[in-house]
């Protein structure tokens, strides 16, 4: 097995979860003598170069003949309109589950072709134990890595703010949930009027929020600061103490609390989905979508030093086991058992 096609549905310049895996684990494998070719259906110019060949809204031709170039095809989250091709060609494949297959309860025409698609691949992969579940008990999982040059802690950098979120400020990540849980704690806490709130991030609820905010009275206290990348957002994760990932969506990992981790943040994560598996034993865990129960979590940690230097040392060994070394082998070790199996 030389030659392989990674299918990703979305990619660079897009960003997200599925697009950084694709390009980490794609880079790797050239790294390591593979011959790679990734199909997607994101258009626009990059910034960045690559060293495989990209093919950007693939025609049919184009699909067929990347399929009969492939000794093994990587599927990097379900994509039935790329993958289709395989029902010409069989080749080995292997799925990777990045999210769940079923977006509403009702199960719909295209999960139930997308659990058909899964049942055809040599090897499913999920990103965490709670999409094996929920999505392919057979699935084998690996959890999501983190980009260990980037994301890290910075020499003589005082972590002079206390509360960050970081990610799209859309409904399903709980942003407002934040927003209510810190007007509570500084009314609650004398202990806690002077402490401060970060918002990283935007999109469409930007100005419900920060209306939330001058409605509660801490405008002057939470601050939105827009979307951050590279060496700008790990110089403010280092700033801050705490990393708030109240989301009410069940994510299906959350890479987020792993980034803020090795900038030196200690996770507050909600109970759904992959976020615990994310956060091990490095972090404190509330309940999903309880306004209540964040506060309390938030003060428990607020007060103890003791539990916060525990979560701080846990963290050095749950990040060991994410950096994309380790991962990335396991990503190739399954693919090239399906290689063989053929």
């Amino acid at each position: 097995m030389k030659k392989i096609l990674i299918l990703s549905h979305r990619f660079d310049p897009d960003i997200g979860g599925i697009e950084t895996v694709s390009e980490m684990l794609a880079t790797a494998f050239v790294e390591q003598g593979y011959d790679i070719r990734l199909l997607t259906w994101t258009v626009g110019e990059s910034t960045k170069e690559y060293p495989f060949i990209i093919t950007r809204n693939p025609g049919v031709k184009e699909l067929i003949k990347e399929y009969f170039w492939a000794d093994v095809v990587f599927e990097n989250n379900p994509c039935l309109r790329l993958a289709w091709p395989n029902l010409l060609t069989n080749r080995p494949s292997v799925i990777a589950l990045h999210t769940w297959l079923h977006q509403t309860p009702q199960e719909t025409l295209q999960s139930r072709m997308k659990q058909f698609w899964l049942r055809k691949a040599r090897q499913v992969i999920a990103c965490s134990d709670a999409v094996r579940k929920g999505c392919f008990p057979e699935a084998a999982v690996v959890e999501n890595a983190y980009n260990e040059k980037l994301f890290r802690q910075l020499p003589g950098r005082a972590k002079t703010k206390d509360f960050v979120f970081l990610g799209r400020l859309v409904s399903d990540k709980g942003v407002d949930l934040a927003i209510q849980a810190f007007h509570l704690l500084r009314t609650q806490s004398s202990e806690m009027v002077s402490s401060t709130l970060t918002i990283i991030g935007d999109g469409p609820e930007r100005h419900a929020l920060q209306t939330l905010a001058c409605d509660l009275k801490v405008a002057a206290q939470v601050h939105f600061i827009g979307s951050l990348q590279g060496e700008r957002l790990v110089s403010q994760l280092n700033e801050h103490r705490f990393l708030l990932v109240p989301s009410v969506w069940e994510e299906p990992f959350g890479m987020v609390v792993l980034e803020g981790m090795a900038c030196g943040c200690i996770p507050i994560v909600a109970d759904g989905g992959g976020l615990p598996e994310a956060v091990g034993t490095a972090g404190v865990i509330f309940k999903r979508g309880d306004v209540h129960s964040l506060v309390a979590s938030i003060r428990q940690l607020w007060t103890n030093t003791e539990l916060q230097q525990q979560l701080r040392r846990n963290a050095v060994q749950h990040l060991e086991e994410h950096q994309s070394p380790l991962v990335i082998n396991k990503y190739l070790e399954l693919i090239k058992a399906a290689a063989r199996a053929s």
